[in-house]
């Protein structure tokens, strides 16, 4: 089957997964913490979105040539999604962190009121709920994960 042998999606998908586990190493440098949430989390450095779409525009470049239309709709595509990751998701990211400071805020002042004193914890817990704030990436993120895409992809060729 021609799919097992598609060297761009097999290049791009791998992408993915080597930056989201680079993610653990480079998180435990920074904060001498492991999370192995991060291999399954959006956001965080390197951006994989970014490393999957420069992957597959290099791998269309290395197969197909840079003159192709399909390496230009790859590029095209690889920088909406790099644009994309930093901008609209980083944005609903930031809103994210606000309405959980809202969320606290209310619930302190839930707290101090008889009805929320006389509920259980677990009913209290079920009326909060945290929204993800690691949704998009910053600037520095895409572009070391659009550099992971594109060095993986030229690793893998090179090895292939």
């Amino acid at each position: 089957m021609e799919v097992f042998t598609n060297f761009p999606l097999w290049a791009s998908i791998s992408a993915i997964f080597f930056a989201q586990f680079i993610k653990v190493p480079l998180h435990y440098l920074m904060t001498r913490k492991v999370d192995l949430k991060l291999l399954t989390s959006t956001g965080g450095m390197p951006s994989s979105h970014s490393a999957a779409v420069t992957s597959l525009a290099t791998g269309v470049a290395l197969h197909e040539g840079m003159d192709s239309t399909l390496f230009a709709v790859s590029a095209i595509f690889a920088l909406i999604v790099m644009y994309d990751a930093k901008g609209v998701r980083r944005q609903a990211g930031e809103q994210a962190a606000v309405l959980n400071r809202l969320t606290a805020d209310f619930q302190r002042m839930l707290e101090d009121t008889n009805i929320w004193k006389n509920k259980t914890h677990t009913d209290k817990q079920k009326e909060i709920v945290m929204l993800k704030e690691l949704l998009g990436h910053k600037p520095v993120e895409v572009f070391f994960g659009a550099l992971t895409g594109i060095i993986w992809s030229l690793a893998l060729y090179s090895i292939l």
